[in-house]
């Protein structure tokens, strides 16, 4: 059976997900495109088959598909919130939070200021990710825990100051939320461990899955609670409200996707 097509299918259940919450939460303050619902899926759909072809991800073994799904994920997730961040021109007033690099809830409008700190974050993430994947598995069982409970919420730490750099000069500090990310990650990381040995195959896996479950409590959760950049701003699209609905099952499908390739990795299927 030929891999390459069962990484593209993952790679477009990984970001059918994730244009369906971006979506539930945003539609009724921005209105609906198939061009913005499409951008995750069609970014998803090229990121998996590269990471199963550059790192040998084998999708036809739960195990693999595991971690391809979630590698896949987290990936797509930092490349579009580097672009949103970073890189895209965009009017910031129609947001309560800015989406662009701000510094205490001002947007920085200088491009060489944006990019400059834009390539310092991008060089600090692979330094991070490349110091992860050169790290060696200890011989003690101790120590082994320890390494993996560092590496395994490494991705989460990242997210939680980018979001408290981001939300809190607007919403205050929150140290559960800040917390959560990391938290989170670990407890998928020590699941995922038991699939893949190198480190950043763990971690940025975990991220990816803890984006996915923290996206889907706030979105599902609360579905009438505005996300924290539209707080306070106007539904200017009411109608979304109803038909959002509507893709609330491919949504619930690929959890189940996702679930029962966890429970046929468990099993060693």
């Amino acid at each position: 059976m030929s891999t390459l097509p069962l990484a593209l299918g993952l790679g477009l259940a990984a970001g059918a997900h994730t244009a369906t919450w971006g979506m539930y939460k945003d539609a009724p303050h921005e209105g609906f495109t198939w061009r913005r619902y499409a951008r995750s899926i069609l970014l998803s759909g090229a990121i998996a088959p590269a990471l199963h072809l550059a790192l040998g991800l084998d999708p036809t073994h739960a195990a693999g598909a595991v971690v391809l799904f979630g590698l896949t994920y987290a990936c797509e997730r930092g490349l579009v919130e580097f672009y949103k961040t970073f890189l895209r021109e965009q009017d910031q007033s129609k947001y309560t939070i800015p989406m662009q690099f701000a510094v205490f809830g001002r947007v920085v409008e200088s491009r060489r200021a944006r990019y400059t700190v834009g390539a310092a974050v991008a060089a600090l993430a692979l330094a991070l990710a490349a110091a992860v994947w050169r790290l060696p598995q200890p011989e003690s069982p101790p120590a082994r825990w320890l390494v993996l409970a560092a590496a395994g919420s490494a991705g989460g730490w990242f997210s939680a100051f980018g979001g408290a750099w981001k939300d809190a000069p607007i919403e205050g500090f929150d140290w559960f939320k800040f917390f959560r990310s990391p938290g989170i990650a670990l407890g998928w990381a020590l699941v995922i461990s038991r699939f893949a040995g190198n480190y950043l195959l763990i971690a940025l896996p975990a991220l990816g899955y803890t984006i996915m479950t923290i996206e889907t409590y706030k979105t599902f959760f609360f579905p009438n609670e505005p996300r924290g950049k539209f707080a306070g701003k106007p539904v200017l699209f009411p109608g979304m409200l109803g038909w959002r609905k509507r893709f609330v099952p491919l949504y619930a499908a690929v959890w189940a996707l996702v679930v029962g390739l966890f429970v046929a990795a468990l099993m060693g299927e």
